[in-house]
């Protein structure tokens, strides 16, 4: 039997570039949330964060999360697989680092429906680019289409509706971006980022960490940051 792995946990500088971008992350495809479980019989709480991906599109980005996650917090996270739904979470069961990330870090509990939030730290710095990363890498989508038979790439971003969306709308302006942002439904929005320069222009200055995006701007000449 191979001897358990124990990490001895440790939390990150509040303007650690890789914890951004886990808030990022966070608030696109995580949860923070606290919970009642049975255990021998009686009622306990169950601290948990979680990041859900896909288990096939998002595979080598997994590995990513799990890497900045013992980078941030010296542990690896319960890495869980649901096979008929092609989902990959990843756990982390303890209170201190769910702690740490409500009220230290600002961020809140599930559900994000109309209360997510990015935490003012990270506004006005170049912090909030690297949160505009994370959650561009899970939540995000590089789309190509054809323009009068012309290939034309589009970033979109679908946000629910909450104090997170004008955020990201603010932090798009503030950078000088070129986009639109369309209603959905239900409150919800999309934030769309259209042609070369545009793309151009995200590559330089935030980038993209997961590998099916910097998959689908292959053959455009542009260098991943």
């Amino acid at each position: 039997m191979k001897p358990k792995r124990i990490f001895k946990i440790k939390f990150p500088n509040l303007k650690d570039p890789k914890l951004a971008e886990f808030v990022g992350i966070l608030l696109g495809d995580g949860s923070l949330g606290i919970y009642e479980c049975k255990s021998n019989g009686k009622i306990k709480l169950q601290y948990r964060v979680k990041v859900t991906l896909n288990s096939i599109d998002d595979k080598e980005y997994v590995q990513y999360v799990e890497r900045l996650i013992f980078q941030l917090f010296g542990l690896m996270p319960i890495k869980k697989f649901k096979k008929n739904e092609k989902v990959c979470e990843l756990l982390i069961f303890r209170k201190d680092i769910l702690s740490f990330l409500i009220q230290k870090v600002g961020l809140r509990l599930a559900p994000k429906w109309k209360r997510a939030i990015i935490p003012s730290r990270y506004l006005g710095s170049r912090l909030e680019l690297n949160v505009l990363r994370g959650y561009f890498d899970t939540d995000g989508s590089v789309v190509i289409t054809k323009n009068n038979g012309i290939l034309y790439p589009r970033l979109e971003m679908k946000v629910s509706p909450s104090p997170m969306q004008k955020q990201i709308i603010k932090i798009l302006e503030r950078r000088k971006f070129r986009f639109g942002v369309y209603s959905i439904g239900k409150g919800k929005v999309r934030i769309q980022l259209n042609g070369i320069s545009q793309l151009r222009k995200w590559i330089k200055e935030i980038g993209f960490k997961n590998p099916k995006h910097l998959k689908k701007i292959a053959g455009w000449g542009i260098e991943p940051q």
